[in-house]
């Protein structure tokens, strides 16, 4: 009996070997797979921290290229609101000398009429009341230059006007009229070639350009340092401009054009010689 319960006992025990065996393998490739697992999971997290990494300095360039943007478009906001305030100031300085002007030009035109009028009445109270051939050969010939004279005042007033008010001259004769008005000074030039500037009165003109077909010229002046270009500029339009310590506007005019050559004078007002409120410069 003791030999057979030996047997049994040895039968039994054969299968745990492999078992553990197996049991061992199992384990070692479970730990293999998870440091496998392990290994890709740290590469993984490394990826999106160097993702993140690179996403974060885009979105840093993207935000201070936007403050650069938002700096230049309030500078250029800031020069756009300065700029404009400037102009809307000489708008209304230009405005008011216009008005100004108007004024005086209805006022003076206003006299006119009223010193002719009266002495139109005058010359007629003499004739109906002068009976004697002497006295009715001086009425007649104050008669005679009264109406010269109207005829000379309605020819003036034929003259175009500026926008200024200002009567402009076509030609010599004209320019001569306007002298024996009194109230500007002209100053007549002629310019033969291009790119040569010439001084004209305190100023320099400069001829850039002709279109004689459109009666038009291109203008490069100088007043007082400054530079301005004037550009398709047509015959009898009247360029103004102001010189320092002025509060009417000096007046550039071409009468006549060629090849390569203009004509034409600049009006300087006798009231600038008075002190002007506001000093500016500019040019229309």
């Amino acid at each position: 009996m003791s030999d057979e319960h030996i047997t049994e006992v040895r039968t039994g025990g054969s299968w745990q070997l492999p078992a553990i065996v197996v049991l061992g393998l199992v384990a070692i490739g479970g730990l293999g797979f998870g440091w496998n697992a392990s290994s890709k999971l740290d590469a993984t997290k490394q990826d999106v921290a160097t993702q993140l990494k690179t996403s974060e300095q885009s979105v840093q360039q993207d935000m201070s290229s936007l403050k650069d943007r938002i700096a230049q478009d309030e500078k250029a906001n800031a020069d756009l609101q300065g700029d404009l305030k400037v102009v809307t100031d000489k708008l209304k300085i230009t405005q008011g000398q216009l008005r100004k002007t108007r004024q005086e030009t209805t006022k003076l035109n206003d006299e006119t009429n009223g010193k002719i009028t009266a002495l139109d009445t005058s010359v007629h109270t003499e004739l109906a009341t002068k009976a004697g051939t002497d006295d009715v050969k001086t009425v007649d010939t104050r008669v005679t230059q009264v109406s010269t004279d109207l005829s000379s005042t309605k020819d003036e007033l034929k003259m175009a006007k500026s926008e200024m008010g200002t009567l402009i001259a076509r030609n010599h004769d004209e320019i001569d009229q306007l002298r024996r008005l009194g109230e500007r000074d002209y100053v007549e030039f002629s310019i033969a070639g291009r790119n040569k500037p010439q001084k004209v009165g305190s100023m320099t003109v400069e001829l850039k350009g002709v279109n004689t077909k459109k009666n038009q010229v291109n203008l490069a002046m100088v007043v007082e340092d400054k530079r301005y270009e004037k550009k398709n500029r047509s015959v009898n339009e009247p360029i103004f401009f102001y010189t320092s310590g002025t509060r009417l506007p000096d007046e550039l005019v071409i009468n006549k054009i060629g090849k390569d050559q203009i004509s034409g004078y600049i009006s300087i007002p006798k009231a600038n010689s008075q002190p002007a409120s506001t000093s500016t410069t500019s040019g229309n």
